[in-house]
């Protein structure tokens, strides 16, 4: 996979991907094209996702819309105020849970992590699930705060139970704490959802879905998903040192602790907003960083910019068939996520069991 140039370094195999010869690393001519690729197919993504619908409008209409919008016409209403929002929300909330997956990933050395799996948006949806039972009526802001803090106490608790046993934490260690915090929270989230008579409210929580989005919540989660995801490229270089393991990364002069803090930072904040703002959608962080290694290789610093958009273009075309499967009904966007990422996610435990 990856040869150190350290003199007596023995190359380390990244868990869960496949062995291969040192000569195959991707050229920079295929890695560019690799990128053009993807924001090719973002942007035709994009417009697509805008143009259809439950009324179906031209490309012309879509890009005379965006650029020159004109509020009498009912046709660029529809663009501007509905799916304009949806499906750029769609786009930065997709990147933010692929990279929040491809840091997981790198700092665990687990394949199998993901905020999901690992019971982080479990957190950040039980958080959720209390606001709506307490203080019906918070404001979005606190309502992001709040799923933010369920991300991070959930992070903790996930971290501190897998450290528990003799041992320390390893991967598989970390993968059973998780779903056994995910399981716990989730059935705490039912509870709440149950006695408070929640189940209406927090459906689209637990399903995941863009149709509640609107410019007001743009405002707040776009910034905040945007500078985390810039700040992750600066870590990239270490997480991709700590994914060869720890013993090489020390040797390397990377502090590992500081850096394992600051992905998590990373990802708490990643997923706790996403959360907040479309609810709970697995198997993003899960499918994404994988696809990214086999296209660009294992350097993090190809990884997360090509997760964040791969990612991207997943959440948009699944928003995309949630409005066009059953038009005027939508399904959640979860689901639509879920058909590629539980055959994903059986794939990949059972490559990690054979490998044991």
């Amino acid at each position: 996979m990856i040869l150190l140039a350290t003199k007596g370094v023995t190359p380390i195999q990244h868990p869960g991907l496949p062995r291969r010869p040192s000569n195959s690393r991707k050229s920079p001519v295929t890695v560019g094209l690799m990128f053009l690729s993807a924001i090719a197919i973002l942007l035709i993504s994009l417009f697509v996702a805008i143009s259809l619908g439950a009324k179906s409008l031209t490309l012309e209409t879509v890009w005379s819309a965006i650029f020159q919008y004109n509020p009498a016409l009912t046709p660029h209403q529809i663009i501007h105020e509905l799916r304009l929002p949806r499906v750029i929300a769609a786009a930065v909330v997709g990147a933010a849970f692929a990279v929040a997956g491809a840091l997981m990933q790198g700092i665990t050395r687990n394949p199998l992590a993901d905020t999901g799996v690992l019971g982080i948006n479990a957190g950040a949806t039980f958080m959720v699930a209390l606001s709506f039972a307490l203080w019906p009526g918070l404001p979005y802001a606190w309502l992001m705060g709040l799923s933010f803090a369920g991300a991070v106490l959930s992070t903790l608790f996930i971290f501190l139970l897998g450290s528990a046993t003799p041992g320390g934490l390893t991967s598989m260690r970390l993968t059973v704490a998780g779903a056994v915090v995910a399981a716990m929270l989730s059935s705490l989230s039912t509870g709440v959802a149950i006695y408070f008579d929640l189940s209406q409210d927090l459906a689209f929580w637990y399903a995941g879905g863009f149709g509640g989005i609107e410019w007001r919540h743009l405002r707040l989660i776009v910034p905040v998903l945007l500078i985390t995801l810039l700040l992750t490229i600066p870590l990239a270089r270490r997480v991709s040192l700590m994914s060869l393991g720890e013993e090489v990364a020390l040797n390397l002069g990377i502090n590992i602790r500081m850096t394992r803090l600051l992905a998590l930072t990373a990802v708490v904040i990643l997923a706790g907003v996403s959360v907040s703002a479309v609810g709970s959608i697995g198997f993003v962080g899960l499918v994404i960083p994988h696809i990214s290694r086999k296209l660009v290789g294992v350097n993090y610093r190809l990884i997360i910019p090509m997760s964040s958009l791969l990612g991207a273009i997943l959440l948009v075309l699944a928003d995309l068939g949630s409005r066009i499967v059953n038009p005027p009904e939508e399904l959640a966007v979860g689901i639509m996520v879920a058909f590629v990422g539980v055959p994903f996610f059986l794939y990949l435990a059972r490559k990690e069991r054979r490998a044991l």
